[in-house]
């Protein structure tokens, strides 16, 4: 199964309503690996890199959002996988 990686931002009411802590849940089910943050502008900062299926299905989970959250945009860009980062973490800033 080939891997990719994506950065998908997501713009709406996603701060504040537990998107960042629901997203990484999210990919660590589905066995991704990459990080979630919050951006000083609202916005959720999600990258995961893994298989192509898995990806995804985490990238539609991001257009809906959890309950609560009301996604107005979603930006994805994906990039050339980099490897095994370790499993999945939070990037605080």
């Amino acid at each position: 199964m080939e891997n990719a990686r994506a950065r998908v931002l997501v713009s709406g009411r996603v701060q504040g309503v537990a998107f960042r802590a629901y997203a990484r849940e999210e990919a660590m089910i589905l066995g991704l690996s990459g990080w979630v943050r919050n951006l000083p502008d609202g916005r959720v900062e999600v990258v995961a890199e893994g298989p192509t299926d898995k990806l995804g299905t985490l990238i539609s989970w991001c257009r809906q959002g959890p309950p609560a959250a009301r996604v107005d945009g979603v930006d994805v860009t994906y990039e050339e996988p980099k490897g095994d980062s370790g499993g999945f973490w939070i990037r605080r800033w």
